[in-house]
């Protein structure tokens, strides 16, 4: 497989994204008060690590398969639902801030990310590189959606 020099550097971006992700949802795990919050970064992080571990394979001439990993979004989703449905409000109004701001900046991170993969994804020439990105972009966004529930369901995030 051959990459144009336009697709190595979107690539060497998301790699940087990821890594960045990586960095952040492992430290937020470790600073978050609620164990829920906790525990909903760190899966984040594995995943993120998962994206990582994709561009770094299309970057090496491979191209992932993306049957294997349609199956693993879809046991993903399902996961992350029923992690949403186990979130117990919190009280104390301390705790409740840190985390929001926490929540806050994996949200827009997240968003920025999923916008990034979106252009990504129309500047590569090859069908399955595409597919491994939109399955990627659409994790990124089931991690945003994630974090919203979250906050949505803590009082952190008004739709109002």
């Amino acid at each position: 497989m051959n990459l144009t020099q336009k697709e190595k550097l979107l690539l060497k971006d998301q790699q940087s994204h990821e890594e960045l992700c990586i960095k952040k949802y492992n430290n937020y795990a470790n600073q978050a008060q609620a164990s829920q919050l906790k525990q909903m970064f760190q899966n984040f992080a594995q995943q993120e690590q998962q994206h990582l571990n994709t561009i770094n394979q299309i970057i090496n001439g491979q191209v992932p398969n993306t049957a294997s990993q349609q199956d693993q979004q879809q046991q993903d989703g399902q996961v992350q639902g029923q992690q949403m449905q186990s979130i117990q409000k919190q009280s104390d109004a301390n705790q409740n801030k840190k985390d929001a701001e926490l929540c806050q900046d994996m949200l827009t991170t997240e968003k920025y990310i999923a916008s990034t993969y979106n252009t990504a994804i129309f500047e590569f020439s090859d069908h399955n590189i595409r597919n491994a990105l939109n399955h990627i972009q659409k994790e990124e966004q089931q991690h945003g959606e994630g974090i919203f529930n979250y906050m949505q369901s803590n009082g952190m995030y008004q739709t109002q």
